[in-house]
């Protein structure tokens, strides 16, 4: 595998921003390491990181480098800050950069494939939360998104957090999550009324992580709108133990398309 930290400045955001990405590498001597490729241009997990984190905590806290390099997929980890990945009401439009230029300019630097059924993405915690609103809307652009004990219920959650001065930067008035473009059961909602092809969903939370109850609603939510979804429980916390296991579960699960 490859691996590039990479800086550049985003137009979205009128900052510089930063990224690490893997890239698949043919290679037969890598110690340890079992490379594929998958033709000319990548399949690639776009994935999300946490609030309290950055773009290089995935590699930092987990093995994603050598379980990518199993499956030939490039991955693309962005930083947000604490952004909650929406365009923020005092603050950068990190939705915006999320959504258009990041995998715009990726594409641009990068082999990386442009078609709906080699896209996807992932992501724990905050990136969860990030990683279904990007599918659930753009369900176009993106074959599969997981989450990984994800933030699902943000107008809940948010409310609860509401003396956190992040989310009044991030949502402004807290009253107005609810139904709109920031809320993931209302996106889900609108994916089903709009007839369009959902994405496949996956969905995992430890039973004792402080989100559980959070994810059961999401889980509940989309089993009453009859949106295919693959979920797991199983003992666990908010950590990234829990984390390491579950990506590679994800990895696997992912509609990979066949090696060309």
């Amino acid at each position: 595998m490859a691996f590039i930290d990479c800086h550049f400045y985003s137009e979205a955001l009128g900052v510089s921003a930063s990224m690490h990405v893997i890239l698949p590498q043919a290679a037969h001597s890598q110690i340890g390491m079992a490379s594929q490729t998958r033709g000319s241009k990548h399949p690639t997990l776009f994935l999300l990181h946490g609030l309290s984190d950055d773009h290089t905590i995935w590699m930092r806290n987990t093995s994603i480098e050598r379980y990518a390099s199993e499956l030939g997929i490039a991955v693309v980890m962005p930083a947000v800050n604490r952004s909650f990945y929406t365009d923020m009401a005092l603050g950068s439009k990190y939705w915006t950069f999320i959504s258009e230029e990041l995998p715009a300019l990726a594409r641009s630097f990068f082999p990386l494939a442009e078609e709906r059924e080699r896209n996807f993405v992932a992501g724990l915690s905050m990136g969860g939360y990030g990683a279904m609103k990007l599918a659930l809307s753009h369900p176009d652009r993106f074959a599969a998104a997981a989450s990984l004990s994800g933030a699902l219920d943000i107008d809940r959650f948010a409310r609860e957090q509401a003396l956190m001065e992040d989310f009044k930067l991030i949502f402004g008035e807290l009253n107005r999550i609810e139904g709109s473009e920031n809320d993931l059961f209302a996106l889900a909602d609108h994916l089903v009324s709009s007839k369009k092809p959902a994405p496949h969903l996956f969905q995992c939370c430890g039973t004792e992580d402080f989100l559980y109850e959070d994810n059961l609603r999401f889980r509940d939510h989309l089993r009453k709108l009859s949106i295919e979804l693959t979920y797991e429980e199983e003992s666990g916390n908010h950590d990234w133990g829990y984390w390491d296991r579950k990506i590679q579960n994800v990895l696997r699960w992912l509609p990979l398309p066949a090696r060309s």
